[in-house]
């Protein structure tokens, strides 16, 4: 015999019940049927988060002989449901409320319900209420069958086609745990230094991986066409010392020059918490520019600023250590809302148990981020140690951003920093004190809505023991986004003594097309 409580416990609203009995009716699945319940009897947490529990306890309880049932009155006699539990005010509500709870003393609210033990609580639930039904009830409910026949229908219609895409997703993702994404970069460019045109391709692969939704495992695969800029053919020829590839500092033209043909891996690392306020990251391909002197206006030169040197302070990030990555770990804490602490240990050569960490190429950085309260200013301080193709290098840094409205925006950053010891890139001694600065500046929707113009001038390397002059950047964009995906940025980028040595300045124009996807 099916126990319920008895008829006063049963308080479910008859309208309710009768658009169930339209969807069982109507064939429809049973997460469909729940949704039809009287909103104070289920509460309103999505139904797709998990099968109806209630509904389930109840089916399971209805076959609970009249004799042997307990009476359930209240949701603290449940020994495996919580306060905390996403349904616990539903299960508090059928049991308090509408008294349709007796049997165990446990819920086991994660066993899912079939339509059997739908029907057979719903049928149960439908004799409790036949003897307090109306006859205007009856008329509504036979009312309703017609009215909202069509709708039913229509509705199992809707789920039977999400229910095909649902599958059809499901067998054609590319997994459950992997985001997948990649940008294509193509610059077609030429210009003084009795440049030819040329184009300059890179592509990116991104393969994002979680876990547990607050880890994260970066992998990024990247080949290019080995291209070269009239800027970079000049620097080349003067030695290649402030190039994009640089063998003392970054401070070259198009970032996408240089990268070969074949696949490389260009990041590999997994970032996890620790705790709420620490993140810790290890693996074996770190680019530090990924975790220091970010820059909200610099830092994607398919987006924004196309040269490499507007990117990152040359002096805090060592461009031979950035450039090919390296095995190490990071770690930051978020001390405050305002405040964040970062360190970091990158060696190029720490895959080479020959190298180690602790050779060259490495860089050791600790910087402090400072998001000024309720203003649109961020402040970053840096310190880094390092050693660059055997010279020591100590130095320190100061960036910072301001976003003077959505249409605006506008940064900064100087270094100065001391070299010591024998360079090998140079093959000789290298003892110098040697400076670094830029700024810039973006406004959005110029000229064009959707559009982004930017400007920024800076000098990579300031120092009187490299060359006999200080060479100079000068870098105009402008950018359109043709939809979500595609970029078509031109460029003008102008050098004024290149690679730190008096003579012809360089210029060169690009056009560049960027596709995300």
């Amino acid at each position: 015999m099916v126990v319920l409580n008895g008829q006063k416990g049963v308080r479910l609203s008859v309208i309710s019940l009768s658009m169930i009995s339209l969807g069982l009716m109507a064939g429809l699945e049973t997460r469909a049927i729940a949704a039809t319940i009287d909103s104070t009897l289920i509460d309103s947490t999505p139904i797709d988060s998990t099968p109806i529990q209630a509904l389930t306890v109840l089916a399971q309880e209805a076959t609970i002989d009249e004799a042997s049932s307990t009476s359930i009155v209240t949701v603290e006699e449940l020994s495996d449901v919580k306060p905390s539990d996403w349904a616990y005010q539903a299960v508090k509500t059928l049991i308090e409320r509408y008294g349709l709870m007796n049997g165990s003393k446990t819920f086991r609210g994660n066993q899912p319900l079939t339509r059997f033990e739908f029907a057979r609580v719903l049928s149960a639930v439908m004799e409790q209420v036949k003897p307090i039904a109306t006859e205007e009830d009856v008329k509504l409910i036979k009312k309703l069958q017609v009215i909202y026949e069509e709708a039913l229908a229509d509705v199992r219609l809707r789920l039977t086609d999400l229910e095909q895409r649902e599958s059809v997703l499901t067998a054609q993702q590319f997994s459950t745990t992997t985001k997948f994404s990649g940008m294509s970069d193509h610059i077609l460019t030429n210009g003084s230094s009795d440049s030819k045109g040329s184009l300059v391709s890179r592509v990116r692969l991104n393969l994002d991986t979680s876990f547990g939704g607050r880890d994260l495992l970066v992998t990024q695969l990247e080949a290019g066409n080995n291209g070269l800029d009239a800027v970079g053919l000049n620097q080349q020829r003067q030695g290649g010392r402030l190039s994009t590839i640089g063998t003392i500092v970054d401070g070259g033209g198009l970032d996408a020059v240089g990268v070969a043909p074949g696949v490389r891996v260009s990041k590999l690392y997994y970032s996890f918490p620790v705790s709420k306020t620490v993140q810790l990251t290890v693996g074996s391909v770190i680019p530090p520019s990924d975790f220091i002197d970010r820059n909200t206006y610099a830092n994607n030169s398919g987006r924004n600023f196309a040269s490499s040197f507007f990117m990152n302070n040359p002096l805090i990030v060592q461009n031979s250590v950035d450039r090919p990555g390296g095995a190490g770990v990071v770690a930051e804490w978020a001390m405050q809302k305002a405040f964040t602490l970062r360190g970091l240990l990158v060696g190029a050569g720490g895959n080479d148990p020959q190298i180690g960490l602790f050779r060259d190429n490495y860089q050791v950085t600790v910087e402090g981020e400072y998001r000024l309260p309720k203003n649109p200013v961020i402040v970053r301080a840096q310190y880094t140690n390092a050693i660059a193709n055997g010279s020591q290098v100590n130095a320190f840094g100061l960036s910072g951003e301001w976003t003077s409205s959505r249409q605006v925006g506008a940064f900064a950053r100087v270094g100065i920093g001391q070299y010591a010891g024998f360079n090998t890139a140079l093959k000789d001694r290298l003892e110098t004190t040697a400076g670094t600065w830029a700024i810039g500046g973006i406004l959005r929707n110029f000229v064009i809505p959707g559009s982004k113009a930017g400007l920024a001038i800076g000098q990579p390397f300031v120092s009187g023991a490299l060359g006999n002059a200080t060479q100079t950047n000068v870098e105009a964009y402008f950018g359109l986004l043709l939809n979500d995906r595609i970029n078509f940025s031109p460029s003008i980028l102008y050098v004024i003594n290149p690679d730190n040595k008096a003579g012809a300045s360089v210029w060169q124009w690009g056009l560049r097309l960027s596709f995300d996807f």
